[in-house]
């Protein structure tokens, strides 16, 4: 499976892994799955360690490639493709990073990892839930 994670569970995966159901960290683990990670995901974790909404142990751009040395990811690529559907997909909310996600997920064919209902309730995505 190629699978998209969403940055909080990237983030749980690095700080609380306990939070990852079985069935996700069991995903994670495989050789079988490729794991990708979004740009949007970096954004968003730069944004919460500056609002103080999220601490890590180290200067975060040393965090940053110690979780990506941990756990490798593939990067998935911000086109104007993914940009132009981040308007098209069918969420419920507005906010700008799930929207990049989930047009990921749905132009690169990525089944999205993530904990989070809305995103969940995606209609035109594959979700695997926490």
């Amino acid at each position: 499976m190629r699978l998209l994670l969403d940055t909080h569970i990237w983030v749980w995966s690095q700080l609380e892994p306990e939070r990852l159901s079985g069935k996700v960290a069991s995903a994670l683990g495989s050789a079988e799955n490729e794991l990708w990670l979004s740009p949007i995901s970096i954004w968003e974790l730069v944004l919460l360690v500056e609002k103080e909404r999220l601490a890590v142990d180290h200067p975060l751009d040393a965090w940053i490639d110690k979780a990506m040395e941990e756990m490798p990811t593939r990067e998935a690529p911000l086109t104007h493709q993914i940009a132009l559907a981040s308007r098209a997909v069918d969420l419920p909310q507005q906010d700008p990073a799930d929207r990049f996600l989930a047009a990921t997920a749905k132009v690169m064919d990525l089944t999205l990892v993530t904990a989070d209902a809305q995103l969940a309730e995606a209609s035109d995505i594959s979700v695997l839930r926490n």
